[in-house]
């Protein structure tokens, strides 16, 4: 009896595993299906398409890494014009594929300062992989609370401190209203900002981006997407209003005071309890205009630069989307004078009724 159980259960097994790999084969291919189409539909315009053989000699078979994440690895390369590049090698797409196709299609319909280029692609069978242009500095996430960030020759001065700021800016105003179709990031956050030689800073990894046609505002999502920390409430919960691109302009608010006190907005190892959370204790600061208190501040020049990418990095992470400026108003409050800025309200307790100037 026990045996004719074991047998049983292998069986089942045998049958269950050969119907899942089944299904598994399906999809894929459902997946090439679709990626052949929209690369059709692409026309002259397409991207590189390199085979894995290309993206193995290119990387000398994935020798030197500059990263990992949940996605897969990054690696230096070199493309036949001595090129340096950044391979991007991406484990089993999630979703059948769809944040690989997303990435390519989002990023393909893009050309600006502020957006990192897509050079070229590998969709071979179950490998996949993107080809990006080779950023030197890397991400500015390790400048601002890696461990090293403390080091002399990492500590970003505040007048770079806000030239990423408005390149960042830029280049999210240019998705939301400079492409042919809108696009919306829904993953702004430091590790997704990269930076050149000169920190000149470039937005990548557009796997969760939506993109919307022109002629519309809102989009609908099926399920939050995005990085705790760095997401707009409306994301998570209908109550707060439709998704839009102020969902991006929260993000960017989130990330923009993480950029300027050095640490994540939540952080429970501080000595103080009332600097857990930053906003609330940079803003409590603003509020009573006190002295900010932040490491990178030296001179009068350096105080300006950073109050002012405080206030509007706090109009930008108000829980109300109305209140939150546009990109572009955004980047105009960044490179205006700080006379001309208002206090705004607490972020974290604004009334959804409240009526904006900036939308």
């Amino acid at each position: 009896m026990t045996v004719c159980a074991a047998v049983l259960g292998v069986a089942i097994l045998i049958i269950t595993i050969y119907f899942f790999r089944r299904r598994l084969g399906k999809d894929e291919s459902k997946a090439h299906q679709d990626f052949e189409a929209f690369l059709r539909n692409q026309g002259p315009l397409a991207i590189r398409r390199y085979s894995y053989s290309d993206i193995k000699k290119m990387t000398n078979s994935f020798t030197e890494k500059l990263g990992q994440g949940g996605y897969g690895g990054v690696f230096k390369g070199k493309i036949h014009n001595e090129r340096l590049v950044a391979v991007k090698v991406l484990n089993r797409s999630k979703g059948n594929g769809e944040e690989f196709m997303n990435e390519v299609a989002s990023i393909s319909r893009t050309s600006h300062v502020n957006i990192v280029t897509l050079l070229g692609f590998c969709f071979e069978g179950s490998k996949r992989a993107l080809v990006y242009e080779f950023m030197s500095k890397g991400s500015l996430e390790k400048f601002i609370f890696g461990t090293n960030s403390m080091a002399v020759e990492n500590q970003l001065n505040c007048e770079i401190l806000h030239q990423i700021a408005v390149g960042v800016a830029q280049g999210l105003e240019y998705l939301h209203r400079g492409c042919n179709t809108k696009i919306f990031h829904f993953d702004i956050k430091p590790h997704n900002i990269l930076l050149d030689e000169k920190f000149c800073p470039k937005i990548s990894d557009f796997g969760l981006a939506k993109i919307c046609p022109s002629n519309e505002s809102m989009v609908s999502m099926m399920a939050a997407r995005g990085t705790p920390g760095y997401i707009a409430p409306e994301v998570f919960s209908r109550n707060f209003g439709m998704v839009s691109h102020k969902s991006d302009v929260y993000s960017f608010g989130m990330m923009v005071l993480e950029m300027v006190g050095g640490r994540k907005n939540i952080n429970v190892e501080v000595d103080c309890s009332s600097e857990i959370y930053f906003p609330y204790w940079i803003y409590k600061r603003i509020e009573l205009n006190e002295e900010l208190a932040l490491r990178n501040i030296t001179n009068e020049s350096d105080r300006e630069i950073m109050r002012k990418m405080v206030i509007v990095s706090l109009w930008c992470i108000q829980t109300d989307q109305s209140d939150r400026p546009t990109m572009h108003t955004v980047v105009e409050m960044l490179e205006g004078r700080i006379e001309t800025l208002q206090t705004p309200p607490k972020p974290f307790m604004s009334s959804p009724s409240r009526s904006s100037r900036h939308s």
